[in-house]
C-alpha cells in the first residue's frame, strides 16, 4: 500500500488504496489481451490488404478508374493502420489507468467498449476479409467481458476506496490587517 501527501490549500490530501480485488485484475488482464488481439488484428489487416481491390470493386456501385481504384486502397490503408495503432493505445491507456483505480477511467472504458460496439457493427457490413471481421469479433467480446469485470461491486467499492479524502489541516496564513476592509 502507498500514502502519498498532496498539498491544497489548507487541507492534506492521503490516499491509502487498497489491493484491487479480483474482478479489476481480470478487466485488467483482459484489457492487455485486448491490446494483443488489436494488435494481430492490425497485422491481419495490413496482410490482407491485397484481397481489399476486389473487395472495393465489388462494393462500388459503378466501374472505377485506376486511380479511383489506387486512392480507395491507400484509403483503406491509411484506417486500418489509424485504427489499428489508435486500438492498440487505447487498450494499453485503460488497462494502466483502471489498474491504478482511476474512477474516470472505468466510465471512459465503458464509452470506448460503446464506441467498439458501433465499429463492430459497421465492420460486419463493410467489405472485408473475414479474418478481420473475426478478430473485430474477439476483440469486442474481450471488451465485453473487461465491461462486465470492470462494473462488478467488488470493482465499484475498489473504485470508491480509491477516491482521495481530504482532512482538515492548518488555515492559510492572513497577511491582511483585521481592521482592512477593500475600498470600493
Amino acid at each position: 500500500m502507498s500514502s502519498q501527501q498532496y498539498p491544497t490549500s489548507g487541507y492534506h490530501v492521503q490516499q491509502e488504496r487498497p489491493e484491487a480485488p479480483p474482478s479489476l485484475r481480470t478487466a485488467v488482464k483482459l484489457m492487455y489481451a485486448g491490446a494483443v488481439l488489436s494488435g494481430l488484428s492490425f497485422i491481419i489487416g495490413l496482410a490482407t490488404t491485397g484481397s481489399m481491390r476486389q473487395a472495393i470493386i465489388k462494393a462500388s456501385s459503378g466501374p472505377l478508374t485506376n486511380t479511383q481504384l489506387h486512392t480507395a486502397e491507400v484509403g483503406g490503408v491509411v484506417v486500418i493502420v489509424i485504427w489499428g495503432v489508435l486500438g492498440v493505445l487505447l487498450w494499453l491507456w485503460m488497462a494502466s489507468e483502471n489498474g491504478r483505480g482511476r474512477s474516470w477511467s472505468r466510465i471512459v472504458a465503458g464509452f470506448l467498449f460503446g464506441f467498439n460496439t458501433l465499429d463492430l457493427l459497421f465492420a460486419l457490413i463493410r467489405p472485408a476479409a473475414i479474418g478481420s471481421k473475426i478478430f473485430d469479433i474477439l476483440v469486442w467480446l474481450v471488451g465485453l467481458g473487461a465491461t462486465i469485470y470492470l462494473w462488478r461491486p467488488d470493482a465499484t467499492r475498489y473504485y470508491q476506496q480509491s477516491k482521495p479524502f481530504t482532512e482538515p489541516g492548518p488555515s492559510p496564513p492572513n497577511f491582511l490587517p483585521t481592521d482592512w476592509h477593500p475600498q470600493v
